[in-house]
């Protein structure tokens, strides 16, 4: 586990060349078909090397729920493990961890009238309000949240609206599952948070440089009905591109709040990540990652 851009894509592929696992990936973003830049997706040459389950499973248009990336996992573990192999799952979407360990926490479908409601109301008021009545009702989710996370902050609002009950206490309330399987956690973050930080505006304009943009502009014209608040395009960076292809702004600021929203992202990844119990940390800045992770999970394995 870790933040983005912390190094868990090469040190998958590095434990693949030297142990009998199998990679599942637990990322949001790389669910979706065409979407490969801007979700920093491994490439063609990378997964023939180390192939990855869960990736370009749906198409954008379609939505991947937590219950399904839990149902996914558990199947592809006992499918793994039959076959005498070890699975690694390996990803930065905090939530989906929390899942497959502790169990769903009986939060109700989603409901597009109430989420049209709330996105109208958004419209009038803006996210940061938004985030301020959530604040009012569920302080202790809303304190995780920054005021520009819509979708959490929409799924929120919409829980209470359903139960009349808060997210905070709906999870509050979930059974834990007791998983048949050994875990070893390994949490990969960074002893300079500054340095994370240079390393993703450096990826974010190199996602540029490779021709996210493109990508964006022929996801339109192959999803027709994508929008900005389609599932997919809340990813990380593929609403500011949409927004720039509208000509809401020009591609510096493009650059601007790419990097400025993948970084609220990794600060929300290490908040999670501090909340998780029984993690082993690892400085994803020492250049002997690959080599640490190795170790910890190659003694892991013969204990």
């Amino acid at each position: 586990m870790g933040p983005t851009a912390s190094g868990k894509t090469g040190a998958a592929v590095h434990l693949y060349s030297k142990l009998p696992v199998e990679i599942i990936s637990v990322d949001s973003a790389l669910v979706f078909k065409d979407m490969n830049i801007g979700t920093a997706k491994p490439d063609a040459a990378t997964l023939a090397k180390a192939p990855h389950h869960l990736i370009d499973i749906i198409p954008p248009t379609e939505a991947y729920s937590v219950a399904n990336f839990r149902s996914d996992a558990l199947r592809l573990m006992a499918d793994i493990s039959a076959r005498g192999k070890i699975p690694l799952l390996v990803g930065g979407t905090m939530l989906y961890f929390k899942a497959l360990q502790g169990g769903l926490s009986g939060l109700p479908e989603a409901k597009p009238a109430i989420r049209a409601k709330l996105d109208a109301e958004a419209a009038q008021i803006g996210w940061p309000a938004m985030h301020s009545k959530l604040a009012s009702i569920d302080p202790a989710t809303a304190a995780r949240l920054q005021p520009n996370d819509t979708q959490r902050i929409q799924r929120a609002l919409e829980v209470h609206a359903i139960t009349g009950e808060t997210m905070s206490s709906l999870f509050k309330k979930q059974t834990s599952e007791t998983l048949p399987y050994n875990l070893l956690k390994i949490a990969l973050v960074p002893s300079d948070r500054k340095v994370l930080h240079e390393r993703i505006a450096l990826r974010f304009e190199q996602m540029l440089r490779d021709g996210f943009v493109d990508e964006v502009r022929a996801l339109k014209t192959k999803y027709p009905s994508l929008t900005s608040e389609s599932t997919s395009m809340r990813c990380v960076g593929y609403r500011q591109a949409l927004e720039h292809l509208a000509g809401n702004y020009d591609k510096a600021e493009l650059r601007d709040r790419g990097i400025f929203a993948t970084r609220q992202l990794a600060k929300r990844q290490l908040t999670w990540l501090r909340g998780m119990d029984d993690t082993i940390e690892i400085d994803c800045l020492n250049p002997e990652l690959n080599n640490l992770v190795f170790n910890e999970i190659n003694q892991f394995i013969n204990t």
